[in-house]
């Protein structure tokens, strides 16, 4: 029975008409009585109807969209998202390029894909075609670690990378072995290289930098730099 109702039932089994202040005293005792104080809401009660009043008024939207709060509360949300990918990922591959570096074939080297392939130019031109040759072949062993497509490792040789290239580009395959050939030769036989040889590795070089990345390649090796997918 509501408030309402036990003072109305108090009233009436009050067998006399009593007076305003005696009836306000009788309505005061009732209320006092302590089962009245326990179904009062406690604190913890109106704080918890209090948050899910404003939860609640986060979706209350207008005709014309949801409410600006939610919208803020989504671009916070996509935000910290976006940064502890950061944090997690690091940087996109694109913007690691320049930060690849290790050692090629033999050589502790530090030189970006785009700089190999400017002093291969630099040696052809002034016809140093062996220098050429080895330049031109690091520069595709960097270009594809900086497109995450296949990393060497220490101990990595050339035909070990050309065959795993190939394995990543088939219709290059051939030409991957023909450069490492011209590689070896002129790098550990001490062969002297040839203009046709340097021709043939730079335009390897150009077709790989214009090749679209194979599906599920990405950078890091299994053994003798392989190519995993």
């Amino acid at each position: 029975m509501t408030t309402v109702g036990r003072v109305a039932a108090l009233w009436a089994e009050v067998p006399v008409d009593p007076e305003a202040d005696e009836a306000r005293d009788w309505i005061l005792r009732e209320l006092s009585d302590p089962k009245y104080e326990a179904a009062k809401p406690t604190w913890f009660d109106r704080l918890s109807a209090a948050i899910f009043e404003w939860f609640e008024s986060l979706f209350t939207g207008t005709p014309a969209g949801p409410s600006p709060l939610l919208l803020a509360v989504i671009v916070v949300i996509v935000v910290a998202a976006l940064v502890a990918a950061f944090v997690i990922f690091g940087m996109p591959a694109l913007n690691r390029r320049s930060a690849v570096t290790g050692e090629l074939f033999g050589d502790d080297d530090a030189r970006s894909a785009d700089t190999l392939r400017r002093d291969a130019a630099a040696a052809a031109a002034r016809g140093d075609w062996s220098v050429a040759i080895e330049e031109s072949f690091r520069a595709i062993a960097r270009g594809l670690a900086e497109r995450t497509i296949l990393a060497t490792t220490p101990g990595t040789t050339a035909h070990g990378f050309a065959s795993r290239a190939g394995d990543a580009f088939p219709e290059l395959a051939s030409g991957l072995a023909r450069a490492a050939d011209s590689f070896d030769r002129v790098r550990y036989l001490g062969k002297a290289g040839t203009e046709a040889e340097y021709r043939q590795v730079a335009a390897l070089e150009a077709s790989l930098r214009a090749a679209r990345m194979p599906v599920g390649a990405f950078a890091g090796t299994q053994g003798d730099g392989e190519v995993r997918r």
